[in-house]
C-alpha cells in the first residue's frame, strides 16, 4: 500500500485557479448583462409612458364607443377591432405549409414557393398595401376592411407559412412510420399525427404573424383608410366601406390639438402594445412543440 503522506509524492493542489477562459467568460456574461439592461431602458421607458398616460383612460366605454370627431368629448375605439387577415391567412398558410413539407417537399413548386415565401419576409409593409390596393380597392371601388384584411394578410402568410413547415418537419419520422406500418393513409397521417403533434410550434407561428400585423399602419391608410362610424346597410352593418383599426386611429389622433383626441391616442397605443406583448407571452408558453 502506498503511503500518500510520503515526501516523493506531490499531491495535485485543490486550490481553484482564475484561468484566462474564465475571466473571459466573466467578462462576457458581464457584457451580456449589461447589453440587456440597456435594451430593456427603452421598452421600460415606453410601457410606464404608456400606462401613466393612456392607462388613465381605460373603461369599458373605450372599447364600445365610436371615435369622437373635432370639440366632441369622450368616445373611443369600438369600432377599431378588425380580424380578417388572420382568418385569410392561417387556413391559406398551413395548407401551403402542409404541401411543402409532407406532400411534395423537393418539387419545382414547393421550392419556388419557399423562395416566395421567405422574399416576403422582407417585403415592405406599404408595397402590401399597394398590391392589396389595385387588387380590391380599385376592383371593388371603396376602401374596406376586406381589402385591409387582405394587406396584412400578405405580411402574415409568409410567416405562418415557414414556421408551420418547420413545426411539420420536426415530428419524428418514427411516428409517421408507425401510423403508415398500421395502415393509415397519407391524409390520415397528416391530420391525425403531423397537425395535433406540431400544433404548438403552429400556434406560435401564427401568435408572431398577429403580432406583427397588428401594428401596421401603412397599409391600413391605402386600403381601409378610416371612419369615425359603424355603417349599415337596410339593417346590416356594411363591410364594404371604410373602417377604422387601432394603428390608423394612432397614427390620426396623435397630430390632433384636442386633448381628448390626444388621450385616446395613448390609450390606443397602449392597448395595441398589450395586446403584442400578450400575443408573444402566449406564443411562448405554448410554443414548445410536445414530441
Amino acid at each position: 500500500m502506498t503511503n500518500l503522506s510520503s515526501p516523493g509524492i506531490a499531491l495535485p493542489s485543490l486550490q481553484r485557479k482564475f484561468e484566462g477562459r474564465a475571466l473571459r467568460s466573466l467578462v462576457l456574461t458581464t457584457l451580456v448583462w449589461a447589453g440587456a439592461l440597456i435594451a430593456s431602458v427603452p421598452l421600460i421607458s415606453v410601457l410606464y409612458m404608456l400606462i401613466t398616460r393612456g392607462g388613465a383612460r381605460l373603461s369599458l366605454e373605450v372599447f364600445t364607443e365610436l371615435p369622437p370627431t373635432g370639440f366632441e368629448t369622450g368616445g373611443g375605439f369600438g369600432n377599431a377591432m378588425v380580424g380578417i387577415a388572420a382568418a385569410i391567412a392561417v387556413p391559406v398558410g398551413i395548407m401551403a405549409a402542409i404541401f411543402l413539407a409532407e406532400l411534395g417537399p423537393d418539387s419545382k413548386l414547393a421550392n419556388a414557393s419557399r423562395f416566395a415565401a421567405k422574399m416576403l419576409t422582407g417585403l415592405p409593409s406599404i408595397l402590401a398595401g399597394v398590391f392589396a390596393y389595385a387588387l380590391v380597392v380599385m376592383t371593388t371601388g371603396t376602401y374596406s376592411a376586406p381589402a385591409g384584411g387582405v394587406a396584412l394578410a400578405v405580411l402574415m402568410l409568409p410567416i405562418v407559412v415557414l414556421t408551420a413547415e418547420e413545426s411539420m418537419k420536426m415530428v419524428p419520422k418514427i411516428m409517421k412510420d408507425a401510423a403508415y406500418g398500421m395502415g393509415c393513409t397519407r391524409s390520415q397521417v397528416i391530420w391525425k399525427i403531423v397537425l395535433p403533434t406540431g400544433l404548438p410550434a403552429i400556434l406560435t407561428g401564427v401568435m408572431l404573424a398577429v403580432a406583427r400585423a397588428a401594428g401596421e399602419t401603412a397599409p391600413l391608410l391605402f386600403t381601409a383608410l378610416f371612419s369615425n362610424y359603424w355603417i349599415y346597410h337596410n339593417g346590416d352593418l356594411a363591410v364594404m366601406n371604410p373602417t377604422a383599426s387601432l394603428a390608423v386611429l394612432i397614427y390620426n389622433f396623435s397630430g390632433m390639438p384636442f386633448d381628448n383626441q390626444l388621450e385616446l391616442a395613448w390609450a390606443a397605443s397602449l392597448v395595441l402594445v398589450m395586446i403584442v406583448l400578450i400575443v408573444n407571452i402566449v406564443s411562448r408558453i405554448f410554443g414548445k412543440p410536445k414530441f
